[in-house]
């Protein structure tokens, strides 16, 4: 297990833990990906949201349809063009989620001890004796003594809004199960969950595909998180999916990550997705509480040796109702950086929270505290050891630039890159200063018209630690020339100086290329 990302000096100073933090033009290295629904889809809060730090916007098809989320995703690029902030668009598939339907949305008591019936025939009214499922199969996956969970929106484990249920007698095709605990749904939706049983639908469904064709495809959607991935083959077929879309054959797959099958096949996953969502509020039902920790810390280490983008949910639960997340919480976010998360995803908490921009502020904050005491060293040492020798040219030039930043104390990093890969392998070893990712403009043709690639890449950089994404000027050729090169170099670091991450005198580290050849140089500023 690989838990010694800590770096703290020794004796440590109490008295510096106190002392205030410097404000910063970017919150943290650590990025916040934040869902947007009936308390955070006015232009005025998705302004102050991106104000605060947040990097990415998911919109969430498991509830409101696709006119709902046009109208914020409007308000989205309202507010961007607004703040001048860069946001990137998250999808969020349903998957093969099993839900109860409660037409009426009359809240629904259940005892301890008392029983209820799952049934599919969503002709019933949902009641104490009675909750109606969106699944047939229910009966035929499940048997005597299996665990069954149900709770509003996402699981946020308070046992006064979620229920546990244990399976006792299957009736032809309704399951009767046991009540574990007293508790009131309240909603017209609650997530139904059964611990550790495969459940035979399809990962993408038709529903998911449509809402994709009609709704991520006009709108070029930058990332589709894929609920329940449960094979790579999951993957593989929604990326053919993806490819036969037009603008979408760009769209990054984010493998989410919520049940054992997923766990059990997770390496072949990591290796076709273009990231992972940690979904521990579906994995902490899964699993053990006791092995949550365990899962979080091997599958970031493995997300970070690849070089892909990992993101964990779930971690300022109480912040949907409360102003400050309790002490647990706030060392969750910190461990979670500390053990190698390129992003934080927000759900309940910015959807219908009553604080989104507090909660993004706050996990910002303490996101950049972490990031002061990672071990990048030991980190870097680790990476390089991985991908051992001999390194490919890339890997080698992105490495360089790292360990040459770190040794001249450079306050930040330019990469100059066309598809974003050379600036994430340039992230991928954690450099302790931000990395501006310079994203150079190409001219593509259909054959009917001209037009450029590069905005797909610069928001796609939004999701990974560290860096900061910047248009080029189109009229500066990818094939760069010395003249052309920097004059682009000159506007990244009127960009650094403007956004106070440069000052006269700060060492600078530029990655770029020259020709056939791949240049790490340093530069030093003058007055």
């Amino acid at each position: 297990m690989h838990s010694t990302n800590l770096l703290l000096e020794e004796p440590i100073r109490m008295a510096s833990i106190l002392e205030p933090s410097k404000p910063s033009f970017f919150p943290a290295m650590t990025k916040i990906v934040g869902t947007l629904g009936p308390k955070s889809r006015s232009v005025d809060t998705i302004s102050s949201c991106l104000k605060a730090g947040m990097s990415v916007a998911r919109f969430d098809f498991s509830w409101g349809d696709a006119e709902y989320h046009q109208e914020t995703l409007e308000n989205l690029k309202v507010a961007i063009k607004s703040t001048k902030k860069l946001c990137a668009v998250m999808l969020d598939t349903v998957g093969p989620e099993l839900q109860v339907v409660n037409k009426s949305e009359a809240s629904i008591s259940l005892e301890e001890n008392g029983t209820v019936i799952l049934t599919p025939d969503q002709g019933q009214e949902a009641s104490s004796q009675v909750l109606p499922i969106n699944f047939a199969g229910l009966a035929k996956a499940v048997k005597p003594g299996d665990t069954i969970f149900v709770g509003q929106y996402l699981f946020t484990g308070s046992e006064t809004t979620s229920v546990w249920l244990e399976v006792s007698q299957i009736k032809g095709d309704d399951v009767v199960c046991v009540i574990k605990n007293t508790a009131t749904l309240a909603g017209s939706l609650f997530t139904l969950h059964c611990s550790q049983i495969h459940i035979d639908l399809p990962t993408l469904s038709d529903e998911d595909k449509e809402v994709i064709r009609k709704w991520g495809a006009p709108n070029k959607i930058d990332f589709l998180s894929l609920s329940y991935t449960r094979h790579v083959e999951d993957v593989r077929q929604a990326r053919e999916f993806l490819s036969k879309l037009g603008d979408l054959s760009q769209t990054q797959i984010f493998a989410k990550i919520e049940n054992v099958e997923g766990l059990n096949n997770f390496d072949e996953i990591l290796q076709e997705a273009d990231g992972i969502i940690l979904s521990r509020g579906n994995l902490g039902i899964d699993l053990p509480p006791e092995k949550v920790f365990l899962f979080q810390k091997s599958a970031l280490h493995k997300c970070n040796m690849a070089g892909k983008p990992a993101v964990v949910t779930r971690v300022v639960d109480s912040m949907t109702d409360n102003l400050r997340p309790t002490r647990a919480e706030a060392t969750d976010v910190a461990n979670a950086v500390l053990d190698g998360s390129d992003a934080i995803l927000l759900g309940a908490e910015t959807l219908r929270g009553l604080y989104p921009v507090e909660t993004i502020s706050i996990v910002g904050k303490i996101c950049a505290e972490a990031e002061k005491v990672f071990n990048q060293d030991l980190y870097f040492k680790r990476t390089v050891k991985h991908v051992g020798e001999p390194m490919t040219h890339l890997e080698s030039i992105a490495s360089s630039a790292v360990r040459a930043a770190i040794k001249v104390k450079a306050s930040v990093i330019i990469c100059f890159t066309s598809s974003g890969r050379a600036a994430r392998l340039i992230a991928k070893y954690r450099p302790t200063m931000p990395v501006l990712s310079v994203v150079i403009p190409r001219l593509k043709t259909n054959q009917l018209r001209w037009s450029f690639t590069g905005a797909f890449e610069a928001r796609q950089s939004l999701i990974v630690r560290g860096l900061f994404p910047m248009l080029a000027d189109p009229r500066h050729p990818a094939e760069s020339t010395n003249a052309t090169n920097e004059s682009v170099l000159k506007v990244a670091l009127d960009h650094g100086k403007v956004s106070g991450v440069i000052k006269s005198h700060d060492r600078v580290v530029v990655c770029q290329k020259v020709g056939d050849s791949s240049v790490v140089k340093i530069i030093e500023l003058d007055d």
